[in-house]
């Protein structure tokens, strides 16, 4: 292990809080000379007074316009996450900030009625959240989420949500409301299908039996649901792909994507001490397997190239894919979420969730 390398920090994916790269000062935690850890920071919730709730994406690779994201940073703490560096527009740092300190949007039902409510605003799919997980640990007190699950519901407007934790399965009443006007689609992550792996890589996140069993009940109830087998890292979990697609489709998923793990910014340097501590053997292969994808760097940026990486062992996983995708019955049809029976709420009314 390098000299200056923390000891991993049990419950959290990143194990030190490097400087933000647009801040001259810089404030560190200090290591416990006993463990070599550095604290375990308890999460703290700041309030996000944002103006707009919806956020609009100009991204030519990402299939929608607008996303909602009532936290900012994740308690989930998956390593890999490219969503990392946006705390450091913040001001906060990319590694134990991101997962301890999580700006909540309080307001965010409220001003999504609002929006709703606005003659500006014309109706189409919304995607919950694209940047961070809308259910992470803290939405299981909150309900922010759900609270803006019953502003789509009230006023119809369809809706399609990413997420890794099993607790999307609280809010099928609303989804399933949704559902009834294909109003609803709903996408579990699944990493890896190794409960240890996944304890480290991911570690507040639901187990991945637990995300199947979701997909599993969302289907039971008449939701749209598939799976996307996200982030592939070479070398760690490629080999699990054809595993995690028959498991999703044994459970009900009737669609399937994938992409393949990108390390922006500083992600990459916390990538790269993480495989240090949980996998030095492999590390190297890792590492290799990741550049030879991405033109020799450990990560691209370029629109069309940044989520499929490129070369001979990208196109290898694109064709095993889209292979095991057919073989099972992925992907065979798609109806478009319906904005047909939207309806504007009314400003100022009172509802219970």
């Amino acid at each position: 292990m390098p000299k200056d390398s923390q000891n991993p920090i049990r419950g959290r994916g990143a194990s030190d809080n490097p400087a933000n790269r647009f801040e001259n000062e810089y404030l560190d935690y200090d290591v416990d000379e006993q463990t070599g850890q550095k604290p375990a920071q308890k999460t703290r919730l700041i309030r996000d007074d944002t103006k707009e709730i919806l956020s609009k994406n100009d991204s030519p690779d990402i299939p929608f316009t607008y996303g909602l994201n009532p936290y900012r940073g994740c308690e989930h703490g998956c390593i890999y996450c490219y969503a990392r560096p946006t705390h450091e527009y913040l001001g906060f740092s990319a590694g134990l900030d991101f997962e301890s300190r999580i700006m909540v949007k309080y307001d965010a039902a409220e001003k999504l009625r609002a929006r709703f409510a606005s003659k500006n605003w014309k109706p189409e799919p919304v995607i919950m959240s694209g940047v961070t997980d809308p259910y992470q640990p803290v939405e299981r007190e909150l309900e922010i989420t759900r609270s803006c699950l019953g502003v789509f519901a009230e006023a119809r407007n369809p809706v399609s949500m990413i997420t890794k934790n099993y607790l999307v399965t609280r809010d099928m009443d609303l989804l399933g409301e949704l559902a009834e006007y294909n109003a609803a689609h709903v996408t579990l992550s699944v990493t890896t299908l190794d409960r240890e792996l996944a304890r480290v890589m991911e570690p507040r996140t639901s187990q991945p039996y637990r995300r199947l069993e979701a997909i599993k009940q969302l289907a039971g109830a008449g939701i749209s649901v598939g799976v996307n087998v996200a982030p592939i890292i070479p070398g760690l979990t490629d080999h699990e792909c054809a595993d995690i697609l028959k498991a999703a489709k044994e459970a009900g998923a009737s669609h399937a994507g994938y992409t393949i793990v990108r390390l922006p910014h500083g992600v990459k340097d916390l990538f790269r001490e993480w495989l240090e501590h949980h996998f030095p053997d492999r590390k190297e292969k890792v590492l290799n397997r990741i550049r030879n994808m991405k033109g020799g760097k450990l990560n691209k940026s370029e629109f069309g190239d940044r989520f499929k990486g490129e070369g001979a062992f990208s196109d290898q996983i694109k064709e095993m894919f889209e292979i095991q995708t057919k073989k099972l019955g992925f992907n065979r049809e798609w109806n478009p979420l319906s904005s047909e029976y939207f309806r504007r709420p009314e400003q100022g009314q009172l509802h219970l969730f």
